[in-house]
């Protein structure tokens, strides 16, 4: 009962946002450049076309204030700004944005928003780091623009997914509503990409094995198995033979919810270019790392132009974050209450950070820093587990940032930041700090 009126309430305000978006005749779109922002880019171009209404879309890597910049010289006078995946925790900075703004956003909203419409779960009482995404609040406001959107609902899964987000609540229901009418089916098995089963194994970064990279105990493991071929031929014995022997290889190391999220429903996209969500998930993320979110963007409407040319530039990607997780596990420090890396010019900090946190050491929160260029970013990912202990790493990351002068928040359980270079070792001694008041203190054995 009470998620129903929850989510009656996420529908109203999606409602509002539809029908100031619909009086505009031009709309400029600005997203994240992760699987979850270009999904959710993906959903409101395509529901603004069917309307007729035209738009200019941006996908940028964080919402600062060049991007408001970029906005205030790009966006005419008569134009509706919308943020999607973003926007909430930036009230002061868009601000300055003087043309009606719409935020469709998931994460914890900071200050008094000078949007029309904010439709954010959080404000009515769902929480957007673990039951609904960026995409799927723009799903519902889609939805409201017109019931044949439906069909965008698989990108609203892949966002979820990308998020790592539960499917329970908001989420289940989007999944329920996307099966019945046939946009997504649902398979049982292990949740990666599909393929080659070995070379699959061998480079897929989650979940990291003891043997993921490792070509020659991937094929004495699956012989073993008596097991080959492509993942989605397995019949289900097969299968329920393979995830057995991969849970047993996980129970040693990883987090019970690392493990719930390596077995389970693999969710199939019926209309999308690419059909199997975890393959498409690795794609976007890919394009928005690599600073081609055009390219996932095109994807995701559908547009199969470059998607070849993605899918090969995902597969390298994935074999250097395989190769960068093995770098990371001899640069490992461990503070009072956080494990971290400081790197250079790393690939995939974010997934670095989740693995270790994952199937290294679940205890602790783990933050990957990486310097690129003349900025430092960093990832910290910690587990649905720690959170309920008190973590909150959206708090930790903004605080400790602005004490370098840099920039910093996302959710509880995955967040970010840009810090200023030399700053690194100043930034994780605060982050250290913070999360230490936040955890209680594990009590010694005797």
């Amino acid at each position: 009962m009470k998620l129903n009126i929850e989510m009656q309430k996420l529908k109203e305000l999606a409602r509002e946002a539809a029908d100031v978006i619909e009086k505009y005749e031009h709309v400029r779109v600005i997203s994240h450049n992760d699987a979850d922002g270009l999904t959710s880019a993906g959903i409101i171009c395509q529901a603004l076309m069917r309307k007729n209404i035209r738009f200019h879309t941006t996908i940028v890597p964080r919402l600062n204030k060049a991007v408001v910049e970029m906005v205030k010289a790009t966006a005419a006078d008569g134009d509706l700004v919308l943020f999607c995946d973003m926007g909430s925790g930036q009230s002061d900075i868009i601000s300055e944005i003087k043309q009606e703004i719409i935020v469709l956003d998931h994460h914890v909203p900071v200050g008094e928003t000078p949007a029309k419409v904010l439709v954010n779960p959080h404000i009515v009482g769902i929480d957007g780091a673990m039951h609904v995404s960026g995409s799927g609040v723009t799903f519902f406001v889609a939805m409201e623009m017109g019931p044949d959107n439906i069909d965008l609902a698989g990108l609203a899964i892949a966002g979820a997914v990308g998020d790592k987000q539960l499917f329970s609540t908001i989420n289940g229901h989007i999944l329920e509503e996307a099966v019945n009418a046939e946009i997504v089916s649902v398979r049982k098995g292990l949740r990666i990409g599909d393929g080659d089963l070995a070379k699959i194994l061998e480079y897929t970064p989650e979940p990291y094995l003891d043997f993921t990279g490792d070509r020659e105990n991937i094929d004495n493991f699956l012989d073993i198995l008596g097991l080959h071929g492509n993942i989605e031929d397995l019949d289900p014995d097969q299968t329920k033979k393979l995830t057995s022997a991969i849970a047993l290889k996980l129970a040693k190391n990883a987090s019970p919810e690392a493990i719930d999220a390596a077995i389970g429903d693999v969710y199939i996209l019926n209309k999308e270019l690419v059909h199997n969500v975890y393959d498409l998930v690795a794609i976007l993320n890919t394009c928005g790392k690599a600073e081609k979110a055009g390219m996932g963007l095109s994807i995701c409407m559908k547009n199969d132009t470059h998607l070849a040319e993605a899918a090969d530039m995902t597969i390298s990607n994935q074999i250097s974050i395989v190769e960068n997780i093995k770098k990371g596990l001899d640069i490992v420090q461990q503070g009072n209450s956080i494990g971290y890396l400081i790197g250079k010019d790393m690939e995939g900090t974010g997934l670095i950070a989740s693995t270790f946190v994952r199937y290294v050491n679940p205890d602790m929160p783990f933050i990957a820093v990486n310097q690129v260029e003349d900025i430092v970013k960093v990832s910290a990912r910690g587990t649905r587990a720690l959170v309920e202990k008190g973590l909150d790493l959206s708090f930790a990351l903004r605080e400790a940032a602005k004490l370098v002068d840099g920039e910093g928040g996302g959710h509880n359980v995955a967040s970010g930041a840009s810090i200023p270079p030399g700053t690194a070792e100043q930034f994780i001694s605060k982050v250290d700090e913070i999360v230490l008041e936040q955890l209680p203190k594990p009590e010694k054995s005797e």
